[in-house]
């Protein structure tokens, strides 16, 4: 590793000499570019305006823009010359909790590596303070023409410093945060909850970046002249109408990508949800269908023989009430055939009777 700047660390009394390098690296694949047309490389080069020329570096300084537009020469000199302590020395200014930094302000990281035997014994004293106190060390240092704020800790057995924005360079949350009064269900929550115990943890190492590993595939098959490769199309997912339904699918598909036994969720109001393996929940559902529909079914039967019983007994009702009816009629009928012949008897007897006087 390559230090970028050599200085001491100022822990009260004690100097601690220490040379300073860079503690990431990017990873990430960068570009030329080039003319479209044949390939060519595109260059940038810095020239004078005033000139007209191209200017090498050993030309190039600072200068400081004022309001009117006028150029206000600063170099590196005059930087140097700043009666700044910080400019060689990382000076702790008090050891606070690590939970009392907030991540927001976190910027680049560095190691602190001991520069020399002489720096190695007090070296390690802070690094062992440090590990026992369970703290971080506030510091202010200067690095590239400006004064910065850092935080000192403990990583294996070297002592690390991460940039720290000042407190005024973090923004307020004022414009960002919702702007109307939004009221979360304790249903939801107990969802949210069921899928972030689904997701769980992670070790960070198995994570990698899939869009290099995937620009180096894409820049290894141009260059022997093979077809690109192409990512398969992805299931367009169905649109998730309401938030309740966009959890339980979220809880379902994190089950699925792990090779889980996809559970049944049930959310139930102030409580954690409760969860049954598929299998059980369809072999209750069907129970459950299974009681529910022979249940319909007794009574569906009971209603049918009710019905029919009601609709034989209107049905004898009518036959008896018809039979009546009939029998009343030929019984009127007949005494009335029996008034009328009885009639034309007596009729017929009195006409011979007058016959035989004449």
């Amino acid at each position: 590793m390559r230090s970028i700047w050599n200085g001491a660390i100022s822990f009260g009394l004690v100097s601690i000499p220490i040379k300073l390098v860079n503690a990431t690296e990017s990873h990430s694949i960068s570009f030329r570019q080039i003319h479209l047309k044949d390939g060519g490389r595109v260059r940038y080069r810095k020239i004078c305006e005033l000139e007209d020329r191209e200017l090498t570096q050993d030309e190039i300084s600072k200068g400081y823009e004022a309001a009117d537009g006028s150029i206000i020469p600063i170099t590196d000199e005059d930087l140097a010359s700043l009666p700044i302590p910080t400019a060689k020395t990382i000076e702790i200014e008090a050891f606070v909790p690590a939970d009392r930094i907030d991540p927001l302000q976190m910027d680049a990281a560095y190691y602190l590596s001991a520069n020399g035997v002489p720096a190695a014994k007090p070296y390690a004293l802070l690094r062992e303070a440090l590990r026992r106190s369970q703290k971080v060390a506030i510091c202010k240092f200067a690095l590239r023409g400006r004064e910065r704020l850092g935080m000192l800790r403990v990583v294996d057995d070297v002592i690390a410093m991460h940039g720290l924005l000042w407190p005024d360079e973090i923004r307020a949350t004022d414009e960002v945060a919702p702007d109307t009064n939004v009221t979360v269900q304790e249903k939801e929550l107990d969802l949210a909850d069921a899928l972030m115990d689904t997701l769980g943890e992670v070790d960070l190492a198995d994570l990698h970046d899939d869009y290099r590993e995937a620009v180096e595939e894409l820049i290894a098959a141009k260059a022997s002249g093979e077809a690109p490769p192409v990512a398969p199309a992805e299931p367009r997912a169905g649109k998730v109408l309401d938030l309740m339904s966009a959890l339980e699918s979220s809880v379902r598909a994190a089950k699925e990508s792990r090779g889980e036994e996809v559970a049944e969720v049930t959310p139930l109001k102030g409580k954690t949800p409760s969860r049954r393996p598929s299998g059980a929940a369809s072999k209750e559902r069907a129970g459950k269908k299974s009681t529910a529909g022979a249940k319909k079914t007794a009574a569906a039967k009971k209603t049918t023989r009710t019905t029919t019983g009601a609709r034989k007994s209107t049905s004898t009702a009518k036959r008896s009430t018809s039979t009546s009816a009939a029998t009343s009629t030929a019984a009127t009928k007949k005494t009335a055939a029996k008034s009328t012949t009885g009639a034309k008897k007596t009729a017929a007897k009195k006409t011979t009777k007058k016959r035989a006087s004449a």
